[in-house]
Formats: structure tokens, sequence, C-alpha cells
């Protein structure tokens, strides 16, 4: 797991999904199942899937029982088949319980993501261009949501507000010099402003792309715009700023924009869309 990964915000992440679901007690648990009662129990696909989350998993279950025994079987990052283990866990029958349903949903929202990322980078990754995420993720899963984007071979976009600057539409409509003012001016600004930071512009047509490029920012998004037009884009950029196409874009037709030219492609798709993956915890009769 990535080393910011393994900070505490993570770990409070996870107390404070355990806390949400045990509350007071696993009432059921309790009552049922004996205190001196230990098993294994198994994690397993349901369908094919590139695998990630197996240590937030892991860190579930020592949270609730510190005893457990946990072992991976398949890698963050790694690809599983159908009906395939992916995870163990060994100890106390009434902490796996307890544990399961947080760990569970915890690999299987990152394992989904992980998944469709592999997909586009699949395609994409033939033509040297780069899948890269977005800021559209849910509140507060941010770095768990990025990190399973980069299991399935995606590249992380900026992680907040603070760590690169992307001038949007809105951006310029309030900037106090934009009225009139070119694009470039907008870019030298931002750059006088935050000269460590990574500068990236907005455009949506090639007279924006013309007015932005004498700015020389780092990157360029060209957004919602057609393969073809992306394709005049690049031979006009020629190699003068990265490009980077956002905007409309899906698995039927990542093919067609991969091969326009640009740098890479941004999908919000990965982490505000992606289908959690099927997988089931499975109690083995003994431990």
């Amino acid at each position: 797991m990535s080393d910011w990964l393994a900070d505490e915000a993570v770990a409070e992440t996870v107390r404070r999904a355990l806390a949400e679901d045990v509350g007071s007690g696993d009432a059921t648990t309790l009552a049922l199942v004996s205190e001196t009662a230990r098993r294994r129990a198994t994690i397993l696909a349901r369908h094919p899937v590139t695998v990630a989350g197996g240590p937030v998993a892991a860190l579930c279950f020592r949270e609730t029982d510190p005893s457990l025994a946990c072992e991976t079987l398949v890698p963050d990052g790694g690809r599983a088949e159908a009906g395939q283990a992916l995870f163990t866990v060994r100890g106390s029958a009434r902490a796996i319980l307890t544990a399961e349903r947080t760990a569970l949903n915890f690999m299987q929202r990152l394992t989904g993501i992980a998944t469709l990322t592999r997909r586009f980078v699949a395609v994409a990754g033939r033509y040297g261009v780069a899948i890269l995420d977005t800021r559209k993720t849910t509140p507060g899963l941010r770095a768990l949501e990025k990190y399973a984007v980069s299991c399935g071979g995606g590249e992380n976009h900026r992680q907040g507000l603070y760590d690169r600057i992307l001038i949007k539409d809105n951006h310029r409509a309030l900037w106090s010099g934009g009225e009139g003012r070119r694009l470039a001016d907008a870019v030298r600004h931002c750059r006088q402003a935050f000269p460590g930071l990574t500068i990236e512009i907005e455009v949506e047509n090639e007279a924006e792309l013309t007015d932005a490029l004498d700015g020389a920012p780092d990157w360029i998004l060209l957004d919602n715009m057609a393969p073809d037009a992306l394709r005049r884009c690049v031979e006009l950029c020629a190699g003068r700023s990265r490009l980077e196409a956002s905007g409309g874009i899906a698995l039927d037709n990542v093919e067609a924009y991969a091969r326009t030219g640009v740098n890479a492609i941004s999908l919000g798709c990965l982490t505000h869309s992606a289908a959690a993956a099927d997988l089931s915890l499975e109690i083995e009769k003994e431990a």
C-alpha cells in the first residue's frame, strides 16, 4: 500500500466506518456466536477483477481485533478470475463477522474502481496515452479512490485544489482581469502567484488553444472536443504543451480519442460511476 495510504487519516476513515456499522455492538453476532469460536474466512471474486483495497480490508479486521491474522493472496493491482480467493483472515469468529461488511464495502468499492480503470488503460495504453482520474470522488474517500485508480494502471491528476493550478471557465469569468484579457495572461498571472505549481488551463476550441499557448502552460485541457478537433489541436500545439482530453469519453469511444495524439485522457467516471466489484466472504467450518 502506498505510503500516503498508511497515514493516520486512512486509519481514522476505517475507524469511522466501523463505528458507523458496529455502534454499541454487533447484536446478532454477540447473541449467536460463541466468544471462543475461531474460524478462517476467505474473500472471493465473483467475476474477473483487478484487485484493490486488500490492505484496507486488513486494517478493518485488525482494528476490530488486533489478533486476527490476515493474508493477501492477490496483491493490489493484481488480476483475479471468477471464483479466485483474494484474501484470508483467521481468528475470532465474532471479530471476523463484525468487520466483514466494512471490509467488503471498502474492498468492493476500490476493486470496482481499479477494474474499470484497467479497462480504459488496456485501450489507451496501446497509443501511449495516460488515463487520469479527477476530483469527482466520494467525499472523505479521495485518497483511497485515487489509490484504486493507480492499482488499475491509471495516473492521479491533482489530489486537490492545493497541488496544481487548473484554470477553468468559471475562474476566467471571475478573474478581475478576465474581461477582454487573453488566456495567456491568466496563465502568466497564476505562474507569478504560484511559481512552484504545475499550470493547466481549459480551452474549448482552437482559437482558445492558440491564445493559451502563448502563456506557456504545462498542460492544456481540451474540453468536450470531438476526435477530429483534438487531432487539429495536437498539430497546432506541436509539442509546446502537454494535452489532456476530457468530456464525452467512455469505453465505447476511448480508442478514437486515444488515437488523436493527446498525452492523457481524464475520466470522472473512474471514481463517480464505477460499479462495485462483486466479492463475498466465505467462512470455513474450521479455523
